[in-house]
């Protein structure tokens, strides 16, 4: 027997943003360089030639269209295992630029693009520490771990600035419309990051071993059942107690209706972001 609690303030976060619904999801502007690259030369290649395939006038299409086929050709494979038609009007190349355009839109709006993005998910993040603070104290106290398990289910727009909060997956530069060839080895990839059932699973150990009282509590991340490397250690294991002093500021500094309230009316969205 297991008790769901739908909880959206927590975990669709976003939805509760006023900050982040007014500035990017509802601004136009907010996606200026998705709409750029959209317009750009690798797009413009790739819609000449989808256009050439399909025997129609190029100023017939557009860059949504084009994703509409690229997207239907995946959805098929990925799900069905099945080779779609529309496969056949895109090459490796074809498919890589329309894989950075998505992960445009994905950084932009949902990843380093703008702090908004990440910053109201410290909600989010500030609970999961307040699960493992407990389980701590349970077990310093010796009591029963009250919940030894906690299963929280969203979607990839919940994990995904969750991830970037904690600064995983960053580039040195920014993806823009203009830098397509220097982002060929980028670590923000949508599709590997958040691909169907991502998943982010934080395990907490009590190590009875341990050298000093620091590392009686030590904790693992793992992204998609694989381990992921803290950024401050580079190690797939860290103890508790430096994770929470590398995450100190979030944790203690990040207050989400102080983050997510709206611009005065005379601050631009723009100087805002």
């Amino acid at each position: 027997e297991v008790e769901v609690e739908v909880n959206d303030s927590l975990m669709r976060f976003f939805d509760h943003c006023a900050k982040f619904v007014a500035l990017v999801e509802e601004n136009d502007a907010a996606m200026c360089q998705v709409n750029a690259f959209k317009e750009g030369p690798e797009m413009r290649e790739v819609l000449e030639k989808v256009a050439r395939a399909l025997c129609l006038p190029a100023e017939e299409l557009n860059a949504d269209l084009v994703q509409v086929a690229f997207l239907t050709c995946s959805y098929e494979l990925a799900i069905k295992n099945v080779t779609s038609p529309w496969c056949s009007l895109f090459t490796e190349e074809d498919a890589k630029v329309l894989e950075y355009l998505n992960d445009l839109k994905q950084y932009w709006k949902r990843g380093y693009g703008y702090d908004i993005n990440s910053r109201s998910s410290c909600i989010l993040f500030q609970d999961i520490f307040q699960h493992l603070d407990k389980a701590v104290q349970e077990s310093k106290s010796s009591k029963p771990i009250s919940s030894p398990l906690i299963v929280q289910v969203g979607h990839a727009e919940t994990l995904q600035p969750l991830l970037a909060l904690m600064g995983f997956f960053r580039d040195e530069e920014p993806l823009l419309a203009n830098n397509y060839a220097k982002q060929g080895h980028r670590k923000f990839r949508s599709g590997r990051i958040v691909p169907y059932a991502a998943n982010l699973v934080f395990v907490l150990y009590h190590c009875d071993h341990g050298n000093t009282s620091r590392e009686e509590y030590q904790v693992q991340m793992l992204l998609n059942e694989k381990p992921l490397a803290f950024q401050h250690s580079n190690d797939t294991i860290s103890t508790y107690a430096d994770l929470k002093d590398y995450y100190r500021e979030i944790l203690e500094n990040c207050h989400f209706k102080e983050e997510c309230e709206l611009p005065q009316a005379n601050v631009t969205a723009v100087d805002e972001l």
